[in-house]
Parts: structure tokens; sequence; C-alpha cells
């Protein structure tokens, strides 16, 4: 029987040879390590050849892997242009879209997003509005905005919008780590959800994901966070945990970076888990433009 090959593992196969690593292949496309692996493992088995080489500091290309490596890019474009000549060819759809947008442009994969909405929709113009989950929730129920992004826990059900029902796409779930400041790792060594709660934190309103997630970890755990302080942002709890202030949830690749990068203490017992959605009403999915954007959604994210 014929065996065609999965774009999704020539997708893993170019962001593999791109980063150097499974690992930070992972991070990338949002997915698990052995579900990279997977995809290089079928690739190399659909191909009968052996396309990387492992070294000390990671993986490499081997002759045949580097050869066709172009190749295998050459498909995705193709596969992007077919799309696109396909679309403009069945009618032109033009109109607003206004997005809600979270967190930081790069985690939400906005610009590639938007690059590749502009390229096969050029007719569709986009609002950006940026908030808290919960008030990207908000605004959809208000009508304010066309769709948006949602952090909430991984088994949270989809939210409700006003009276309408909302339609969630899950896009990756991913961890948050306790971050301190510098010098404060002896007091995050070992401690346990109650003792972190006796420390000063950098709380966030309630309409947001940090303030959601805590507050169901402390309940379980029957304990009260020490709030010290409230931000909005997490550029804003990252500067004041670096200042000394107090404790913040960070993304983990953040997390782990920072305490490469400036000394930040980071708990190695306890972790939160998330997972990141996109949510519209389920009224919406009939509108061309709606449409539009979560075709193009769907190549930006491999959805969970």
């Amino acid at each position: 029987m014929t065996r065609y090959t999965n774009i999704n593992a020539l997708l893993a196969f170019i962001t593999v040879a791109r980063e150097g690593s499974v690992s930070r292949a992972a991070d990338v496309l949002n997915l698990t390590q052995p579900a990279v692996s997977q995809q290089l493992k079928r690739l190399a088995q659909d191909t009968g050849t052996p396309l990387f080489s492992r070294t000390g500091t990671g993986l490499i290309l081997t002759d045949d892997g580097a050869a066709l490596l172009a190749k295998a890019e050459h498909v995705l474009n193709a596969m992007d242009d077919f799309r696109s000549s396909a679309r403009k060819r069945s009618g032109r759809i033009g109109g607003t879209l206004r997005i809600g947008t979270i967190v930081d442009p790069d985690f939400i994969r906005l610009g590639p997003l938007l690059r590749r909405l502009r390229a096969d929709y050029p007719d569709i113009t986009t609002e950006l509005s940026h908030a808290v989950s919960g008030d990207v929730l908000a605004r959809l129920a208000r009508g304010q905005i066309d769709a948006g992004f949602f952090l909430a826990a991984p088994d949270a059900p989809a939210p409700q919008a006003g009276d309408d029902p909302v339609h969630m796409i899950p896009l990756a779930q991913f961890s948050y780590r306790v971050i301190a400041p510098p010098g404060w790792q002896s007091r995050v060594d070992r401690a346990d959800w109650p003792s972190l709660a006796t420390l000063p934190w950098i709380g966030t309103p309630p309409t947001s994901s940090h303030h959601g997630l805590l507050a169901e970890v402390f309940a379980r755990h029957n304990c009260v966070q020490n709030v010290v302080a409230k931000v909005d942002q997490e550029a804003s709890m990252l500067e004041m945990v670096r200042a000394g202030v107090g404790l913040s949830l960070c993304r983990e690749s953040i997390a782990l970076h920072e305490r490469q990068t400036s000394g930040l203490a980071v708990s190695d017992v306890v972790t939160v888990p998330a997972r990141l959605s996109f949510l519209t009403q389920e009224r919406h999915l009939d509108r061309p433009t709606v449409r539009a954007l979560l075709d193009t959604l769907s190549q930006t994210w491999t959805p969970i």
C-alpha cells in the first residue's frame, strides 16, 4: 500500500533542523517531545533515509537529511501557495475582524497568524484588543470582539460568554513555574504550596488566568495567598520579581531562562499546568471572516 508523508512530519523535520534539538522544536511547535520524535521516526520510515545524527550538543542533519530539507521546505511552501490560490479563486472575503490578544505576541504566534491572514485574505482588516483572559471573555460576550485567545486550566470546559455558546479550540498545553527574587532559592527549595502561600506574592486581577489558576491551587491546599502587590501585565510581574517584591507565576520557558540570565529563584517542587485556547461564539461560525480566521489559525497552530 502506498504511504503518503504527513505534512506535520515535514514541519517537525524542518523545525528540528532549524533548532538543532527535539526539545527546542517541541517548544516552537507547542508539542510534546515524544510527539515530535514520533513525527521524525515516521518520516524516516516513509523515506527509508536517516535524517539526523546525534552529537553531544544535539542533532545534526545527515547528508541525505540536508539534501531533503530544501525539498521539504519547497513542499510546505507549495501547500501554502495552493491554499492561497484556492481561496482567491473561490471569491474574495472582506471585512473587519476584532481579535482579543493576551500575554505576549510571540507566545500566541500573533505575527505568523496575521501575516498569513493578510496574505490569504488581503481584504480583511484586523483590530487587536489586548487584555487578560477574563476580559477577553467579557468583551466577546459584549460583542466588542469577534474572537480571542484564552488561558485556563488544561481540563477546564469551554467558558460561558453571555447566553451564546462558545466555540473553543485548544491550541497548546504548557506549565507555569513559581519564580522568586534573586537570593530566595533557599526560601522556595522544597517548599510546598502552604509554605509558598505565606511568602509575599505579586497578585493579579480576578479576571486574569494567573488569579484563577492560583486561587484553585490554594483553595485545594486550604491556604491563603499572601498578596503584597497587584499588576495586570506579565512583564511588570517579572520586573517586580527581579526587584525583590515577591513571588509570581511565570511560563516555564521564561522562568528557566531568567534563572540562567538574571539569577531568579525557581521552585523545582511545584508547577501549574495551563492551556492556551482560542474562542469565538458559535453564532459567529457562519461568518466568512471568522471562518477565514479559524482556517488561518489551523495553519499557524497544530490544535491539541
